[in-house]
C-alpha cells in the first residue's frame, strides 16, 4: 500500500497526499472488505513460494439518484510489485475482480487512474473499459503535513 500511496504523490501531491496513519487505516479497512460479500478483495502470488506480488481492492458503491444505476462497482487499488510485473498478475486480478462484480448482479465497473498514468489508462483499456469522467482539481488550501496526535 505505501507503495502505491507513494507513486501517486509522488506524481501529483496536491491530490494524492494521504494521510500519515494510511496504513493503519488500510489494515482496518482491508480485513474489512475481506469479510464484505459485495466487495472484492484479491491477491497475485508466485507460485515458488506463495509471497504476495500484487493485489486489487474494490466495493460496491451507490451511485448518484438521478442516474439509471443505483450501484457500481468500484476498483479502488491495482498493484503489482515492479520485479513481478508483466507476468499477467495484474490482467488476472482486473479480470478476476469484473467476475466477482458481475456475479453480484452490478452493472458497471468504475476506477480512477492519475491523469498522469497513460500506461494504466491504456491496460484498462485492452479490458474493456473506457474513458467516461475527466476529474478536474482547483486546489484552494495546499495540502498540510499531518500533525501527529499528542493526546
Amino acid at each position: 500500500m505505501r507503495e502505491l500511496c507513494d507513486l501517486h504523490a509522488r506524481r501529483d501531491p496536491e491530490r494524492f497526499q494521504v494521510r500519515a496513519d494510511i496504513l493503519d487505516r488500510y489494515a482496518q479497512w482491508l480485513p474489512a472488505r475481506a469479510e464484505d460479500p459485495r466487495s472484492v478483495l484479491l491477491v497475485a502470488t508466485e507460485d515458488t513460494d506463495a509471497r504476495i506480488v500484487g493485489f486489487t481492492v474494490g466495493t460496491v458503491e451507490p451511485e448518484v439518484p438521478i442516474f439509471w444505476i443505483p450501484e457500481c462497482g468500484w476498483i479502488h487499488d491495482l498493484y503489482v510489485l515492479p520485479s513481478h510485473r508483466s507476468r499477467g498478475h495484474a490482467t488476472a486480478l482486473v479480470r478476476s475482480a469484473v467476475d466477482r462484480f458481475k456475479a453480484m448482479g452490478v452493472a458497471q465497473i468504475r476506477l480512477h487512474t492519475g491523469a498522469f498514468n497513460d500506461d494504466a489508462r491504456a491496460f484498462f483499456a485492452r479490458l474493456g473499459f473506457r474513458t467516461s469522467v475527466i476529474e478536474m482539481l482547483h486546489t484552494l488550501t495546499p495540502p498540510q503535513p499531518e500533525i501527529p496526535d499528542t493526546r
